[in-house]
């Protein structure tokens, strides 16, 4: 007998199928239909099973390498005017960067990489005379500027006493010439900032202060003879300044220049012109500008910058404190040269000249450090000892050609 309840069964690709049990047939008499309907619904939901597996499979693959269904994006600053205070390292760099060149020089026997600034329109650059010295007298000397542009260079002047050099561009328009500060007003403490070509890596910019004033540097003397020794009263910074840097700018906070990087107290072998290859250890020193000023006038000029000379011969082999005038000159000629600067002064031979304008000496170095500080004709007080006791005299410095 047909039943009273019609429990419904759900095909997916058709509804709902008629009730198990129909009025006038006995339950499983389909003649085979529903044994081949059964067969079909087991494959279909065996195919479903398959592909929703593997779209399951790919999904959750996904979300493991990405992390979710949506496109991550972290949260981020929005772009400023790119605007630095001009008193910043950032500000004073955009100011000076467009005066500084990358100088590469090539000689016969060498090459080299150093630093130079733009001194006026008229294409002049100053940098240091070991920078150009490979080129010697027929060498090339090629400027880069910070924009790329690169143009020739040749030598107007050098100086080996001074370690100054200037070289001049030809056919370059739009030249910015960088501001020359006043070395004399400079303190210990005062923040300033070096850029240079360090190994070659132009347009590098590092900061730091000014650690001391009137350090006596000596560099060079490759040559044996003393023709080449450098004699500076620099300024003392921890700007890290490396080999490359030489020549070019230590500027102070209005980006003016104070000072030329020349050298570099190395860990291995003291202080040095930093064409070297030691690197930074945090005492760097630069000539000052007020000297770089007067030279690069003359080099300009003349072609041969002038130094300022007292007229005696020291004793460089003296180890006591001071600086020791020696017994007889170069040749056998006089320690103290007759009718020059220390003759009329009173000095004589065997004094050990101790102080200059009140500052003390403690070497026949120091001594020409201090008087290179000053141009010929300056008054200078000295104190000295003769014999045990302490004299003080006024001496006006002469005047001699560098090389």
């Amino acid at each position: 007998p047909p039943q009273s309840t019609h429990w419904l069964q759900y095909d997916p690709w058709g509804g709902y199928r008629q009730p198990l049990t129909q009025p006038g047939r006995p339950l499983g008499s389909d003649g085979g239909r529903g044994k081949d309907r059964r067969g079909s619904l087991l494959v279909g939901a065996l195919l479903l099973a398959l592909v929703a597996g593997g779209i399951g499979g790919g999904i959750g693959a996904y979300i493991e390498r990405n992390g979710g269904l949506t496109t991550v994006e972290l949260p981020q600053a929005a772009k400023n005017s790119g605007g630095r205070a001009p008193d910043s390292v950032a500000g004073i760099a955009a100011s000076a960067l467009p005066s500084v060149v990358t100088l590469h020089v090539s000689g016969t026997t060498e090459s080299g990489t150093g630093t130079g600034f733009v001194l006026d329109n008229e294409g002049h650059i100053l940098t240091n005379n070991h920078v150009v010295a490979p080129a010697g007298s027929s060498g090339d000397i090629t400027v880069t500027f910070s924009g790329g542009e690169t143009a020739s260079a040749e030598i107007v002047g050098k100086d080996s006493g001074y370690d100054l050099a200037v070289v001049k561009v030809k056919g370059v328009s739009g030249l910015k010439p960088l501001p020359l500060g006043n070395s004399d007003n400079v303190q210990v403490g005062d923040p300033v900032v070096a850029i240079g070509a360090p190994f070659d890596l132009s347009n590098t910019v590092t900061s730091g202060i000014i650690s001391a004033k009137d350090r006596p540097i000596t560099a060079g003397g490759e040559k044996g003879d003393g023709s080449d020794i450098s004699y500076v009263d620099a300024l003392q910074t921890d700007a890290p300044i490396n080999p490359g840097n030489s020549g070019g700018p230590l500027v102070d906070t209005d980006a003016h220049v104070i000072g030329i990087n020349s050298a570099i107290r190395a860990a291995d072998s003291g202080s040095t012109t930093e064409g070297g290859q030691a690197g930074s250890i945090g005492l760097g020193f630069a000539i000052p500008i007020n000297q770089g000023k007067r030279v690069a006038e003359e080099l300009i000029n003349t072609g041969k910058a002038t130094h300022p000379v007292i007229g005696v011969t020291l004793d460089m082999k003296y180890t006591g404190d001071g600086a020791k005038v020696g017994a007889k000159g170069a040749g056998g000629k006089p320690a103290v040269t007759p009718g020059g600067p220390g003759a009329k002064a009173g000095i004589k031979p065997g004094d050990i000249i101790t102080e200059v304008d009140g500052q003390r000496v403690h070497s026949g170095e120091e001594l020409i450090v201090k008087i290179r500080a000053h141009r010929p004709g300056d008054r200078l007080e000295l104190g000295l000892t003769r014999s045990g006791k302490d004299l003080s005299m006024t001496l006006t410095l002469g005047s001699a050609t560098g090389t």
